[in-house]
């Protein structure tokens, strides 16, 4: 098994941001997640890099049964064609200043090969010289072109008046394209278990272990609890299925979708997968075995591995040393910051400076995504001053052009999106007819207009980017962390900033991202509470009492923990502790303290 060159990796962000990173960043040996939400952005995009590259370019037809699919695989074989031609002329370049293999190199973190290419430069001997500078041409390999699936966007579609087989649905066609691609990768599951999704895939080979047990397309899931990796990663074994990494983000402390129900901190949370980590991978290996028995398929007599790796809300070296060291990570993920590097992501010239500039007020948690899920956004962004504008011309709502999100069925049996003109006007009619006190209305009425177009919104800085859309509206998903930089960087300035060899942070006060973390679940049970007053959500009086015991359990967690801390370190975050101790007890809860 080949280790990863640098120990982070570059995660999904929204639909558009990381929709061709790869083409960045791959043949560095840097790895980064494609989204395959939305197939019509992927094949713009697809068109705008055949023209580039010279490449004959055949459009597939909306209309085509397939087309989701086939729009899927045509683009990530041509990501997979450019970045292996990129890596081909990279190996090939001369060991001289700014060269791509010297670019290549000098972005590794210390390591081996890096202490190799080191020893290369003091040389003198030419032949010697030339024998490991070709030694270090082959050990060097690409960055993983790995792809994302939201499980919960799983849209089925109609033809002529009658609903089409489920492997025509959204999530189940993105996951054939995927299958069906060139690529040697991973694909990420996020958003929680999807069971026709997971079982679907059994249905491709190159999910399955050859005879040596490697195999071409991982699985990766996104998790932000440990038990969720155990069920979904049982559900997969079950299958046939290995889970080769689970992805832990952090439930609050990230960027866009958030998911804080259960106030799971990422500190205990790590701490179950290290403590457990033997047990779950063995678990998994007994039940895959019986499975692929059952199959007849090759059975790796020693469990595979299972990378554990972590993301959300990392600022500094510090705190990515100390999680993989204390944590025995296998890697870390870096979303956000990134989003100041345009030669990585894709953020026009007017969001770039908003981000750049943004307060904290201008970054906040809220109800836009149709998915009812939490969703952080920037306030200030295209797509938010386009909503609001709806709103004060009273046409409030998308008119949805995409379509991703139409899952609702509260107004008959062919589901809409929620944050469509057809369903908030029908909410905002029945709600005028409910009843409720005027408080009541107020709350909820701004809930239902908050909702946005995301789905299509998340790619608009693509389309200003690459002028397939010029008066596109963007929307930015962005993390709270986002605050803690000012100015846009290089590739080269962000990964010395994660390997610490600089620091890009401008928040010298910035607080460590487990005491952030725990800030914001307090704001959001604040919230909650806020909410309950107004007899809106329907939370038992058991969530509060259960989320409130966590924050204080991971007060305790935190408080033993930094024993393994800097003294620089150790001061101030058990200060920060202390305050947000006496935060947490004189939150009141419903119907009393």
């Amino acid at each position: 098994m080949h280790l990863p060159p640098h120990s982070f990796h570059i995660p999904v962000m929204g639909t558009g941001f990381t929709i061709d990173t790869p083409l960045r960043v791959a043949r560095y040996g840097i790895s980064s997640v494609i989204s395959l939400v939305d197939d019509v952005l992927i094949e713009q995009v697809r068109k705008y890099h055949c023209t580039r590259s010279n490449e004959p370019y055949e459009a597939i037809p909306s209309d085509d049964i397939d087309a989701r699919a086939l729009r899927i695989t045509a683009y990530l074989n041509l990501v997979d064609r450019q970045v292996n031609r990129q890596f081909q002329l990279l190996k090939a370049s001369p060991f001289e200043p700014g060269s791509e293999i010297t670019r290549y190199f000098d972005l590794l973190p210390d390591s081996p090969l890096k202490e190799r290419y080191r020893q290369m430069h003091g040389i003198a001997d030419p032949a010697a010289k030339a024998r490991l500078q070709g030694e270090l041409r082959e050990q060097i390999i690409l960055g993983s072109i790995d792809v994302n699936i939201m499980t919960k966007l799983d849209v089925d579609h109609h033809q002529n008046g009658r609903k089409l087989p489920a492997e025509y649905a959204d999530a189940l066609s993105a996951l054939r394209g995927f299958a069906r691609s060139t690529l040697r990768s991973a694909i990420v599951f996020s958003a929680g278990i999807n069971q026709r999704l997971y079982t679907y895939g059994a249905q491709f080979d190159d999910f399955f272990p050859d005879d040596r047990g490697r195999i071409k397309k991982k699985i990766i899931v996104k998790v932000s609890d440990y038990r969720s990796a155990l069920i979904q990663g049982k559900f997969l074994a079950k299958r046939g299925l290995w889970v080769s990494e689970f992805r832990v983000e952090s439930g609050l402390n990230c960027g866009g979708h958030a998911f804080a129900t259960e106030c799971s901190l990422l500190g205990p949370v790590l701490e179950q997968f290290k403590a457990n980590r033997h047990a779950l991978q063995q678990c998994l290996h007994d039940i895959y075995a019986k499975a692929l028995a059952g199959l007849g398929r090759p059975i790796h007599a020693s469990p595979l591995d299972i990378r554990i790796t972590a993301q959300g809300g990392i600022g500094t070296a510090y705190e990515d040393r100390f999680l993989m060291r204390y944590y025995h990570l296998d890697g870390t993920g870096w979303g956000t910051p990134f989003m100041l590097v345009p030669e990585v992501t894709n953020v026009d010239q007017e969001h770039l400076d908003k981000l750049c500039n943004a307060r904290r007020e201008d970054i906040y948690l809220s109800n836009a995504s149709p998915l009812g899920v939490p969703f952080w956004n920037l306030r200030t962004s295209a797509s938010e001053e386009a909503r609001r504008q709806r709103i004060e011309n009273g046409k409030a709502g998308s008119p949805c052009p995409k379509k991703y999100g139409q899952l609702n069925n509260e107004y008959g049996e062919r589901p809409i999106c929620t944050a469509s003109r057809a369903y908030i006007k029908r909410k905002l009619d029945q709600l005028s007819q409910a009843g409720l006190a005027e408080p009541q209305v107020s709350a909820v009425r701004e809930k239902v207009l908050e909702k946005s177009c995301i789905c299509h919104d998340l790619g608009g800085g693509v389309g200003i980017k690459y002028r397939t859309h010029a008066k596109a509206a963007p929307a930015v998903c962005c993390g709270p962390n986002i605050r803690n930089f000012n100015r846009v960087c290089g590739l080269e300035e962000m990964v010395h900033h994660i390997y610490g060899r600089l620091s890009l942070i401008v928040n010298r006060e910035r607080p460590h991202m487990f005491i952030e973390e725990m800030r914001l679940n307090l704001d959001f049970l604040r919230e909650e509470i806020k909410e309950f007053s107004l007899k809106i959500p329907n939370r038992p009086y058991s969530f509060f009492t259960g989320f409130k015991k966590s924050l204080l359990e991971g007060i305790e967690y935190y408080r033993d923990l930094t024993k393994q801390f800097i003294d620089e370190q150790r001061e101030k975050f058990l200060e920060d502790l202390r305050k947000l101790q006496e935060e947490i007890e004189r939150t009141c809860l419903p119907h009393g303290c």
